[in-house]
């Protein structure tokens, strides 16, 4: 009898299929950036298209996913139905999921794409899902960045908590002995009805972005290491970090500038992300060790997070900068992606296809409110959303004058803005600080191939450049093109004479636009007036130095010169540097320099001190805890844009 029904019913035993399985390990992770190893397995005749979506919180719908992983490109064995992978996962104070999907060649339907026109995976036909994924509570804040308030003797702490609960900062001279020093932070946060527009107001692009909290620590000696740690006795502190305090007196001044850097995924999401961010970031802490206890400050022109409406990028961005900006202050201006929408409040008729939907329906309030800036500069929104803020500001630190300026809001004759910029540039005390940079995000002069921003550049030299001349600027930096590129001293189009072979010198502002640090959006240069499509870009004499290369830039200045060199991300050298000293006198690397333009000369003392003594010595070890840190965000995912789908159109407008 038992063979009979054992003959009758194996049939249909050799017809049942495992079930696909899908597990995590840990299911707990101490803190953001640890690694979570996803395993899977009994998967069908696997397909190259299958998919793992990343979901947070875990009961996301199936089209509303963090980002997504294709099997066949994560894992060498994927075509046996099983597989592995291990990400790093950034907390979102929210558990995780994960799934996976089947999607064919059949089902792909480019109407429903990515900000690169790319086709989102479909969710049709779910295979597996596995259990959630958290975090430890009690490890305290996340997100920790400082920045200056442009006072003396205090800096300001900013990071981000699951909820409101008071936290604070403790702070001392020793580690670990705070003696009593301790500030209590402000909180608050913004919701999802406070965005403009899709996407950052719509489920696929809104995720709950937490506490934000906002703590002071004053009564500091001038240019004196401190310790700090955030959080409370009741949720934990953050581990202990430290800082060299503002030194206003100090006769010595270092920054590292850049714009548009963005920030890198180990998944691929709704829009594109920056890769190079990694590098950028890499380099600059080798510096910052390099540097000691010397102060400097870091300062990121606009195009911050690149979020453009989806509100974890925000979170990945501060994951990834933490290692350098808990360490010194993280200084901001608003770039168009953080900021434009379609009734935005000040659109003159001129500037219709200048400001568009960059700002992915943020409007500038994840902006304003992540970050807070020296002075009280804002601007109504004229929605429900708080004032957008951080928007034109200034300081001095040593013997340099900082000035910040908004090109996403009004600064025509009039404005406040204009009225602070000419209040400001004109109340400079250059005995004491002989040199003056201004910061903008939109260029006032590049020759990339741009042709949308034209009427904007055109109000620029109308009304900002003659203050610029007026008062002596000596160097004015900006974003938006993402391309390194410096131009002579410039008035109106025109080279001034650097006082070189006995020529009369001319104190003219020194343009660089330094939108390198990320984005890869590379718009063309200029082409010839008379062949516009033939692919031939000669550079006019005015743009001495110009290269597509990823990167930064290093302001060293004293009394006597200040010094700006580019430092390249493939190499961490420098590419280009340039000299002007306290007379407004460029020194180098202009059309007088014996018929190189462009050259790039040898590093002055200054530079040779701060840098080159010790950069070398500490490049290892720095340079391996920095991988160390963000191992799996260089994992061969970072490149699936170009390699796992034959779909990707490189854009070329967009800034």
């Amino acid at each position: 009898m038992n063979m009979i029904l054992l003959f009758f019913f194996l049939p249909l035993i050799s017809q049942v299929r495992p079930e696909p399985i899908l597990t995590v390990n840990p299911k707990t992770l101490s803190k953001s950036g640890n690694l979570v190893h996803i395993q899977w397995s009994g998967i069908e005749s696997p397909s190259k298209l299958d998919w793992l979506g990343l979901y947070s919180p875990p009961d996301s719908p199936h089209d509303n996913f963090i980002g997504y992983k294709f099997l066949s490109s994560s894992s060498s064995t994927w075509e046996s139905g099983a597989g592995s992978i291990s990400l790093p996962l950034t907390s979102l104070r929210s558990n995780y999921s994960f799934r996976i999907f089947r999607w064919t060649e059949s089902e792909v339907n480019p109407e429903i794409h990515d900000q690169d026109h790319n086709p989102l995976p479909g969710t049709k036909h779910l295979l597996a899902e596995s259990e959630t994924v958290g975090f430890e509570l009690g490890r305290g804040p996340g997100q920790i960045h400082l920045s200056l308030t442009g006072r003396e003797r205090e800096m300001r702490v900013m990071f981000v908590a699951e909820d409101p609960e008071e936290r604070q900062v403790r702070y001392g001279e020793k580690e670990g002995e705070w003696e009593g020093d301790v500030a209590v932070a402000r909180v608050g946060r913004y919701e999802r009805e406070d965005m403009c527009h899709a996407p950052a107001n719509e489920s696929v692009g809104w995720r709950d972005p937490g506490w934000i909290f906002d703590a002071v620590m004053s009564g500091l000696k001038g240019g004196v290491k401190y310790y700090y740690q955030v959080g409370s006795e009741s949720k934990g502190w953050s581990t202990t970090h430290s800082f060299v305090s503002w030194d206003k007196s100090s006769n010595e001044t270092i920054a590292f500038l850049f714009g548009d850097m963005g920030t890198a995924t180990p998944y691929l999401t709704f829009s594109r992300t920056q890769d190079e961010s990694i590098s950028t970031i890499k380099w600059i802490l080798r510096d910052l060790e390099a540097l000691g206890d010397k102060p400097t400050f870091i300062s990121h022109i606009g195009d911050i997070s690149y979020a453009r409406g989806y509100s974890w990028l925000w979170d990945e961005f501060f994951n990834l900068i933490e290692p350098v900006a808990s360490k010194v202050p993280y200084l901001v201006c608003i770039g168009n992606h953080e900021y434009d929408w379609p009734s935005q409040p000040w659109k003159p008729d001129w500037a219709n296809l200048i400001y568009g939907t960059d700002g992915g329906g943020e409007c500038g309030v994840p902006y304003s409110l992540r970050f807070n800036m020296p002075g009280n500069s804002s601007e109504p929104t004229g929605t429900r959303a708080p004032a957008t803020r951080n928007l034109y500001y200034s300081f001095d630190m040593g013997p340099v004058h900082f000035v910040y300026m908004s090109t996403e809001t009004n600064f025509l004759p009039g404005s406040s803005q204009y009225d602070f910029l000419k209040h400001d540039l004109e109340s400079v005390d250059r005995m004491k600080t002989p040199f003056v940079v201004v910061q903008g995000h939109r260029p006032m002069y590049t020759t990339s191939f741009e042709s949308r921003d034209a009427p904007l550049r055109e109000k620029m030299l109308e009304h900002l450049e003659p203050l610029f001349v007026k008062n002596n600027v000596n160097l004015a930096l900006w974003g938006h093109v993402h391309r390194y590129e410096r131009f002579c001293p410039l008035k109106n189009f025109t080279c001034g004479s650097m006082g070189q072979k006995g020529k009369d010198w001319e104190a003219f502002p020194v343009h660089v636009v330094i939108g390198m640090a990320g984005q890869d959006w590379q718009p063309t240069w200029e082409p010839r007036p008379d062949h516009p499509h033939d692919p031939v870009y000669p550079q006019p004499k005015r743009s001495l130095y110009r290269t597509g290369e990823f990167g930064y830039t290093r302001l060293i200045a004293t009394k006597e010169k200040l010094a700006l060199s580019f430092v390249g991300n493939h190499d961490g050298e420098v590419h280009d540097m340039v000299e002007i000293l306290a007379s407004g006198q460029v020194l180098n690397g202009g059309d007088d320099n014996n018929g190189k333009v462009g050259a790039v000369h040898k590093v002055d003392d200054v530079t040779r001190y701060s840098f080159s003594h010790y950069v070398w010595g500490g490049s290892v070890l720095v340079l391996g805890g920095f991988v160390g840190y963000v191992l799996g965000f260089v994992s061969h995912a970072m490149r699936q844009i170009a390699t796992e789908r034959g779909w990707t159109s490189l854009k070329t407008e967009e800034q």
